[in-house]
């Protein structure tokens, strides 16, 4: 987790302790857990033509390297990938078409989904893949959620955004995957990396 979203995140735990939301965003990043570290297939983040997760796809690559779980570190799925574009941004959604047991997909979204969409992933389902959904609750997203193992919606009438839970989702999921300390020098060792993270720049790469 890089500095300011570790403050964030701390923060916003804060803020919504006793109501529903750090359960709720926990659940979801352990079945995002769970199905990537038993399947061992990989990780697909796919949004709609309007929106792409781009900005939680960052933040699971950074979880999975703090938490040394490499498998929560995803591939973006893009609506208008082109062959010119970056290796991790030209993934097209021909990919979900190859999507296979083992693997699997969270889809993100804050509008309905469309037709074209729900059938690649009902295919991906029918596949063997995983399929988790977070969505800002459209009622037309009721199609999705029936293809979702598992799902979290933002109610419209919440104070949070589709952009936060995705912050607590993420930093959940990485700090599920890290074991407890097992010495007070290791946990000095953490707090240590983590004071160095707060001085570090961002990455450029999204």
């Amino acid at each position: 987790m890089r500095p300011m979203d570790a403050v964030r995140v701390a923060l916003l735990r804060e803020v919504l302790a006793g109501t529903e939301w750090p359960a709720a965003t926990r659940r979801l990043a352990g079945a995002l857990r769970s199905s990537v570290g038993a399947h061992g297939g990989g990780l697909l983040l796919v949004g709609t033509e309007e929106y792409e997760p781009w900005h939680l796809a960052a933040h699971l690559v950074d979880e999975a390297a703090w938490s040394g779980t490499p498998e929560l570190s995803p591939t973006l799925v893009r609506h208008a990938a082109r062959p010119g574009d970056p290796a991790h941004l030209a993934v097209g959604l021909g990919r979900l078409a190859a999507a296979r047991r083992g693997e699997t997909l969270l889809v993100v979204t804050p509008d309905v989904v469309g037709a074209p969409l729900l059938e690649r992933v009902h295919d991906a389902r029918r596949s063997g893949a995983t399929v988790l959904a977070l969505d800002a609750g459209p009622a037309g997203n009721a199609d999705l959620h029936a293809l979702a193992h598992d799902a979290l919606t933002v109610p419209g009438d919440t104070d949070l955004d589709l952009d936060t839970v995705q912050h607590l989702v993420s930093a959940a999921a990485g700090e599920n995957a890290m074991p407890a300390p097992r010495s007070r020098r290791r946990f000095r060792d953490r707090l240590s990396r983590l004071a160095d993270q707060l001085t570090a720049p961002p990455p450029a790469r999204w």
